[in-house]
């Protein structure tokens, strides 16, 4: 096979790329992590010991005719890929798949798999200890680790504050109420249209005691503290005539067969693509098969395919058990559908099955 693609970034919509690749080209998957970090499970696997292991696959079991290359992009330019340990790779293809960091828990920022399940369960520890646990935005990762810490300690205050006068803006009045009335039923205190006025004393996931006035009035009184918002694209390596695609907010523009605007070889996914939809691991996997077609049509001849974003959806679990889900051609789904689509079992027979595990 005389055709290579270098994939640049091991997530969701990277991995799908490459192993759908493997058979009909030299694919190099370029990921500075030792292991695929299955991300969608990482608040679950905060709380309970049992699922910590299980957010880690090896990416030797991913590809069989590609190579995985424990590396990282410092420079793509539409000549080829420059990579940290100074190799340089110059394929017929390359697909941008570096997704975007989060903080800590919903996103794990350590690249060997030793030292992020030490992190974790350390903060387990912290989390274990503290009567009254502060989350600092209302959006789907506030609330998501607001159900997962009240369904594994139901006796700690939980508190959640959002300068935004609503929870989830963009999904419609009715699946806002269910989400609100089953926090209102685990007990989650929603705090919104308020935010500190002094910063916390701690950092997050460290347990010490603090108390913070609020600027709609009043005080909230914490022993520990989570940041949930503040997502950023990975885009900084883009360099050459590659950067103009590059917008201030770090998303990169893309066509609607999902290249780069004038780069007819360069592809981009996922969490980095300044598309009006969300950044969700289905997206990504989405975006992934129309890459694939794309790479596949161009190797072999055929007609390209078009991505067109897809209207507001989540599917929110509050717990194994709890959370709703939403999207435009089912409308809202209740807990129990919640938990059969994402909330009992995050998923993981996919990647288990994907990666070689099962």
């Amino acid at each position: 096979m005389s055709t290579t693609v270098a994939v640049i970034g091991g997530g969701y919509g990277g991995t799908a790329v490459a192993k759908e690749l493997d058979s009909i080209a030299d694919v190099v998957l370029v990921e500075p992590r030792e292991d695929f970090v299955h991300h969608v499970a990482a608040l679950r696997g905060l709380v309970d010991p049992e699922w910590t292991d299980r957010l880690f696959y090896p990416y030797s079991g991913l590809l069989e005719r590609g190579r995985v290359l424990r590396d990282r992009a410092v420079s793509v330019d539409q000549g080829g890929v420059t990579l940290a340990s100074g190799e340089r790779l110059t394929p017929d293809y390359v697909v941008l798949a570096t997704g975007s960091a989060y903080p800590f828990p919903a996103k794990i920022d350590f690249r060997d798999s030793a030292s992020a399940k030490a992190k974790i369960r350390a903060t387990r520890e912290e989390l274990a200890g503290a009567e009254k646990v502060l989350l600092l935005g209302a959006g789907p990762v506030g609330l998501e680790l607001a159900g997962e810490i009240k369904t594994v300690w139901p006796e700690k205050a939980v508190t959640i504050v959002d300068p935004a006068e609503e929870i989830l803006p963009g999904f419609p009045a009715e699946f806002r109420a269910e989400i609100r009335r089953q926090l209102a039923g685990l007990g989650v205190e929603l705090l919104l249209g308020t935010s500190l006025t002094d910063a916390p004393v701690s950092e997050p996931g460290q347990t010490k005691t603090f108390t913070s006035g609020l600027t709609g009035g009043g005080e909230v009184t914490a022993d520990l503290w989570f940041q949930c918002y503040g997502g950023a694209p990975h885009t900084a390596f883009l360099d050459g005539s590659l950067a103009a695609a590059r917008r201030p907010d770090g998303q990169v523009e893309v066509d609607a067969d999902l290249r780069l605007p004038g780069q007819p070889r360069v592809f981009a996914l996922g969490d980095i693509t300044a598309l009006p939809e969300g950044k969700l691991a289905k997206v990504a996997g989405d975006h992934a098969e129309v890459v694939v077609a794309n790479i596949r049509a161009l190797i072999e001849g055929g007609e390209l395919r078009t991505h067109t974003p897809g209207g507001p959806m989540i599917s929110l679990p509050l717990g194994p058990s709890g959370g709703a889900t939403y999207a435009e051609e089912v409308g809202i789904l209740d807990a129990a559908t919640t938990s059969e689509i994402k909330g009992a079992h995050m998923m993981v027979s996919r990647y288990e099955e994907m990666f070689g595990t099962a």
